[in-house]
C-alpha cells in the first residue's frame, strides 16, 4: 500500500515545519499583516489544511467545512509580491524542516501551485 506525502512527512516534521513558518512570517512585514488575530489559531488551521491536503485526516473539513481557500482569501489583497513572499518563508520553514529526501521538494512544489492560485490582486 502506498504512503500518502502526510504519512511519509509524519505530524510531527509537520507540525515543527509549520511552526517554524509562522515563526518567520510573523516577523515578516511584507505579510504578517494578513493574519489577524492571533498566529497560534493561524497556525493551528494551517495545520490542519496541510494535515488534509497531504493525505492526513480531513481535520480541517471536520472543523470549518470545504477549505474554499480563494474565497476565504478574497478579503486580504494577494499580488505576487505577497505571494513571493509566503512562498520565502515557506521555503526556508521546508528546508529547516526534517523532512525524509525530496519530499520537501514535492510539499513546496504543491504550495508554489496553491500560492499561485491565491493571487486576487494585481495591484
Amino acid at each position: 500500500m502506498t504512503q500518502t506525502p502526510f504519512e511519509i512527512i509524519g505530524r510531527d516534521a509537520l507540525y515543527q515545519m509549520i511552526d517554524h513558518f509562522y515563526y518567520l512570517v510573523e516577523r515578516d512585514d511584507r505579510i504578517n499583516h494578513l493574519f489577524p488575530g492571533n498566529f497560534e489559531e493561524t497556525s493551528r488551521k494551517q495545520k490542519q489544511f496541510l494535515t488534509q491536503f497531504l493525505g492526513g485526516p480531513n481535520l480541517y473539513t471536520e472543523e470549518h467545512g470545504h477549505s474554499m481557500l480563494k474565497r476565504r482569501h478574497l478579503n486580504f489583497t494577494i499580488t505576487n509580491y505577497e505571494r513571493d513572499a509566503w512562498l520565502e518563508n515557506m521555503y526556508i520553514a521546508i528546508q529547516h524542516a526534517n523532512f525524509p529526501y525530496g519530499v520537501g521538494d514535492y510539499l513546496y512544489e504543491r504550495l508554489r501551485i496553491t500560492a499561485n492560485h491565491m493571487v486576487n490582486s494585481e495591484i
